[in-house]
């Protein structure tokens, strides 16, 4: 079990790039809004600039989710790069230091779907690592309990080969923010494996394994290791990962009583990512429609049942865009579990 240090023992809920569902991911306001709606936890992904520092994006390119393209004096700087063998074009943050990522501001990276994010576009700068564990630091005194951080270091390889390894800053960081320690409400997440390996000796945190439900980590496919993230989600998988790592943090696709039960026999908690509202992330029995009687990419279904079907499983945690759905129905299953029946009981 996953212990941030509250004694809490039911299932964590994660605000995945905070609370991505309602303010553009990865801001400020998104991390605190998270908290506010009653997540256990944050997750933040990091990525670097060019002079060193982490910041919180998905990915190094920020064409996407960032008003980057609409500032003219970055025209320059659009170009392709390769990451992890697909090109990509765009801007990217390692081409920036952190005093020009800092005149950048967020926007909703899904539009379409997301409308009304759009209304905060604009209106929140690029979080800095250091800015989060701040923010982390202070709802934990406000909310009055330990607040837990996921951050998952971002595509390590590359940015190593590129001279900026995220690792030693991560570490930094933790230290600094006295992080670094057993009991620690840190669990650091990769989808890569040699980096978590090798942070094994160098962290007291927590470790998460994260696996994909297509696909083989960067690290082993550059390494000429034929292994997919398929191969890692197997009992000879989970003996590997256990060897390095407290946790797997898994696609949702992936997720089913056979995958919980193995990861539990060799010791691995297991989590869920990604729980969304909208119909476009949900499974079609669970979409709904809308007033004239067609499901919308946009429009809420029954996510409230997708929540239930995985927290029913006895995961450990689930990440989520919108934590608010997330923990009603986490706490609707312990108040159940308590008084001995299910939730529809």
């Amino acid at each position: 079990m996953i212990d941030l240090g509250s004694g809490a023992t039911a299932p964590l809920v994660i605000a995945h790039r905070g609370a991505s569902g309602y303010r553009p991911e990865h801001t400020l306001a998104a991390y605190e809004l998270g908290v506010r709606l009653g997540a256990d936890a944050l997750e933040p992904d990091l990525v670097c600039t060019a002079d060193g520092v982490l910041v919180g994006r998905h990915e190094p390119e920020i064409g996407r989710t960032t008003d980057i393209a609409a500032r003219p004096e970055f025209a320059d700087r659009r170009t392709t790069k390769t990451i992890d063998g697909v090109a990509r074009e765009g801007w990217f943050v390692d081409d920036l230091t952190l005093a020009e990522v800092r005149t950048l501001r967020a926007v909703e990276r899904i539009p379409d779907v997301r409308r009304r994010n759009t209304l905060h576009d604009g209106r929140h700068p690029v979080a800095t690592f250091d800015e989060i564990l701040e923010l982390r630091a202070r709802l934990s005194a406000e909310v009055g309990r330990p607040i837990g951080l996921f951050p998952e270091i971002k595509h390590s390889s590359w940015f190593a080969a590129r001279g900026l390894p995220i690792e030693p800053a991560l570490v930094d960081a933790l230290d600094r923010a006295g992080l670094n320690r057993p009991g620690s409400p840190v669990w650091v997440q990769s989808f890569e494996t040699a980096n978590l390996v090798a942070l094994r000796g160098a962290l007291r945190t927590g470790l998460v394994q994260l696996l994909d439900d297509h696909g083989a980590p960067a690290d082993l496919t550059a390494a000429g290791d034929p292994r997919t993230f398929a191969d890692l989600a197997t009992p000879a998988g989970f003996a590997g990962i256990a060897r390095y790592a407290d946790a797997v943090g898994a696609a949702k696709r992936l997720v089913d009583p056979l995958l919980v039960s193995e990861a539990h026999d060799f010791g691995l908690s297991v989590l869920v990512f990604t729980l969304r509202n909208e119909n476009r992330f949900l499974p079609a029995d669970l979409r709904r429609p809308g007033p004239d009687g067609e499901w919308h990419d946009d429009d809420f279904g029954d996510a409230f049942a997708e929540a239930e079907r995985y927290l029913r499983l006895g995961v450990e945690g689930v990440f989520s865009d919108h934590p608010d759905t997330a923990v009603a129905v986490r706490d609707a299953l312990t108040a159940a579990t308590s008084r001995g029946r299910g939730l529809s009981g």
